[in-house]
C-alpha cells in the first residue's frame, strides 16, 4: 500500500495544527509554509477534513483552521481514511458485497485480511498528540 499525496500532505498539515493546538485559528498560509506544501492543494484537503468534522474554520483577518478535537482524540487512521478512503490492500477485503468465485479457496485473501488488520491497528493507535510528543522528543535529542 502506498499513500497518495492527499494522505501524506493531509497528515503533515494536521500535525502542524496539532503543534499549535489551543492557540486559536492558524492561517492556511502558515501551515503550507511550515510544511512546504502548496497552499491551494492544502485548501482542498482542509475542505474535505472540515466537512468530515476533523477541522473547524474561522473566517476573517484573524481566521484560519484548528483541530475540531484535542490532538489525543484524532488518530492517523481518522485522517488517512478521510483523505484516502479504506486502507485495505485489496478490494476483496474492503467490501462485504465484493464477490469472488474463488473466495472459499483463496489463501491470498487471508494474507490481505492480515495486512488490512495490521495497518488498521497501527494507524488507529497513533494520535496527533503522539506525533507532537515524538517531535518534542526528537528535538530534545539534538
Amino acid at each position: 500500500m502506498k499513500l497518495s499525496t492527499r494522505g501524506r500532505y493531509g497528515l503533515k498539515a494536521m500535525f502542524q495544527l496539532a503543534l499549535h493546538y489551543g492557540e486559536g485559528p492558524i492561517p492556511l498560509k502558515y501551515v503550507a509554509d511550515e510544511q512546504n506544501l502548496s497552499e491551494s492543494y492544502l485548501e482542498q484537503l482542509f475542505s474535505t477534513l472540515r466537512k468530515e468534522g476533523l477541522l473547524n474554520s474561522v473566517r476573517g483577518a484573524q481566521g484560519g483552521y484548528m483541530l475540531s478535537r484535542a490532538p489525543e482524540e484524532i488518530t492517523v487512521g481518522n485522517i488517512l481514511r478521510v483523505l484516502e478512503g479504506n486502507l485495505a490492500p485489496s478490494d476483496c477485503v474492503i467490501d462485504e458485497e465484493f464477490e469472488c468465485e474463488k473466495e472459499d479457496k483463496c489463501v491470498t485473501k487471508l494474507v490481505w485480511v492480515k495486512i488490512r488488520d495490521s495497518i488498521d491497528e497501527v494507524v488507529d493507535s497513533i494520535t496527533l498528540k503522539d506525533m507532537v510528543d515524538d517531535q518534542i522528543n526528537m528535538k530534545s535529542k539534538l
